[in-house]
């Protein structure tokens, strides 16, 4: 009786099994979690790009009988493993071709109040090598809950597997290859038009984020002619397609990029390299150069300064911006004054001086923070300040600029293999868990930070950022629309509030440097 008494218990306090679902490919249901929210994980939106299907645009869901139980994530697309000793290290995953899935988080009530509630999509970074949509630190659950939105998170395929153009495959798709992981995307997105309805999501309002790579992908839609009308707003972090790091490449590169790989793998045709296991293309595709993203003429027709200055663009309110101490320029080991000025001098030739005004080091020790803001500036600052500025320039809807400045609290002694606490101060992807109300992912599997109310309050502040901005409206009260004139930004750490943009003046100058080659403008409008 007693045993009976237990098990009548734990099935009263055992969350209700939530209500079946009708999406593309059939019936799915979803799972209970806590604080009234509930997840579908591991959605397919696509068929699996497998076998003949390797290196081909995503094909329709294959309708499945009964209804799919979404109650665990799907595997990430094929990539390398993260070392548990990783500052960004979130448990172990599958890994899988067969990868093309989504994982949607909604208010319980969303569904049975069809609330029409706004959709925020998550795209990942991680140089389109690596990335996954089920990492802790995208999770969704806690926008859902707090927030009172419908958040997406979305795969698509990386590194050769996703990007890789060839002659054979350009055949294949009438002159076009290259660029499937950005196929992936506007699929999903797609999915999501059509679907989301069904969770309490409005497809009419429709929020795309990304960070990194990722933010590099909501650029690229920006200027996707597949990608129009799919989304209403964007949100970019610290990585552009404006400018040349990273930037698209001609077909033609990319395609003999294609048959270098091939030949590396000893391969006679694209045909048998269908055939061959993806860890060993994996493999062989690291001893080879190769560019992500190819201008194919279908998705990506030119580069983005060409779009916008086209007025092509998918025009679209943009929120962008980057960290203080990120940088992927390198001036090479500068600890001194003078290993910096000839750093510089190498790098900006005859316009050295000029960039040694702008970024000033009289002592040694002021020589750190002017090479960081140097060689920030001469990537990802820029990239971000000329999204802005084409934005501004050739669109009519606003773009708001912000700056993260936050060192991240660590744990006494805390080390990690690919990060250093003493050193990476306000680092690359540092912002990403204050937006999306994730602190705690760090501390999953031992306590490598020490969150402070100061942390609680700024997430809190930056996260109602994203979600004033989802809802049409400025991300913040007094924060002012980007003015290439006066350009302003959020500055977003232990004190908040607008500025100016970091060394706005400077960055025209900066095209100038080989660690970062991107050719000055010809009139005084950026949009490289």
């Amino acid at each position: 009786m007693k045993r009976a008494l237990l098990l009548f218990a734990a099935l009263i306090a055992a969350p209700a099994v939530a209500e079946p679902l009708q999406v593309d490919g059939g019936m799915i249901e979803g799972k209970p979690l806590a604080d009234g929210v509930t997840g579908w994980f591991g959605v397919p939106f696509a068929a699996p790009p497998v076998r003949e299907l390797r290196w081909r645009a995503p094909q329709p869901v294959q309708p499945w009988e009964g209804t799919f139980n979404a109650d665990r994530f799907a595997p990430m697309c094929l990539q390398g493993m993260r070392a548990r000793t990783m500052n960004h290290y979130f448990g172990n995953e599958a890994i899988s071709e067969d990868c093309l899935y989504l994982n949607v988080w909604a208010p319980s009530d969303a569904v049975a109040t069809g609330g029409k509630k706004p959709v925020i999509v998550w795209i990942y970074g991680g140089g389109f090598n690596v990335g996954s949509a089920s990492m802790a630190n995208y999770a969704g659950e806690n926008m859902a809950r707090d927030g009172d939105v419908v958040y997406v998170s979305i795969a698509y395929r990386v590194g050769p597997m996703g990007f890789l153009a060839h002659p054979e495959l350009s055949a294949e798709n009438n002159g076009h290859s290259g660029n499937y992981g950005l196929m992936d995307q506007v699929a999903a997105l797609e999915w999501v038009q059509r679907n989301i309805a069904q969770f309490g999501g409005d497809p009419d309002n429709v929020t795309i984020m990304g960070q990194s790579a990722g933010s590099m992908a909501v650029s690229l839609l920006q200027i996707n002619p597949r990608a129009a009308g799919l989304f209403d707003r964007i949100v970019g972090m610290s990585g552009s397609a404006h400018g040349r790091q990273m930037g698209a490449v001609p077909l033609a590169t990319g395609e003999e990029q294609g048959l270098a790989l091939q030949a590396a793998m000893g391969a006679p045709s694209v045909a048998a390299m269908r055939d061959i296991a993806g860890d060993r293309i994996l493999a062989a595709a690291a001893g080879v150069p190769r560019s992500s993203i190819v201008i194919d003429g279908e998705h990506i027709t030119a580069t983005a300064g060409e779009v916008f200055m086209n007025h092509r663009q998918n025009d679209v309110p943009v929120m962008v911006g980057f960290t203080r101490d990120e940088r992927f320029a390198n001036l090479g080991p500068v600890t001194t004054v003078g290993e910096y000025r000839a750093a510089v001098e190498a790098a900006f030739g005859d316009t050295a001086a000029e960039v040694l005004a702008a970024y000033p080091a009289t002592t040694d020790a002021q020589v750190a923070r002017a090479s960081v803001d140097l060689m920030r500036d001469m990537s990802v600052g820029r990239q971000m300040y000329l999204w802005a500025t084409n934005n501004a320039a050739f669109g009519d809807t606003p773009a708001y600029g912000y700056f993260f400045t936050r060192r991240q609290p660590y744990t006494a002694g805390i080390t990690f293999a690919d990060h250093d606490p003493a050193t990476v101060g306000a680092y690359h992807t540092g912002e990403v868990p204050y937006f999306l109300r994730n602190l705690e992912s760090l501390n999953l599997f031992r306590q490598t930070r020490e969150w402070t109310p100061m942390d609680f309050d700024l997430r809190d502040t930056m996260s109602g950022m994203i979600l004033a901005f989802a809802r049409g409206q400025a991300p913040a009260e007094g924060w002012p629309a980007f003015d290439p004139t006066n350009p302003r930004v959020m500055v977003l750490g232990e004190e908040s509030g607008v500025a100016e943009w970091p060394n706005w003046r400077a960055l025209g100058m900066l095209a100038e440097g080989n660690p970062n080659p991107v050719p000055r403008p010809a009139s005084a409008t950026p949009r490289d």
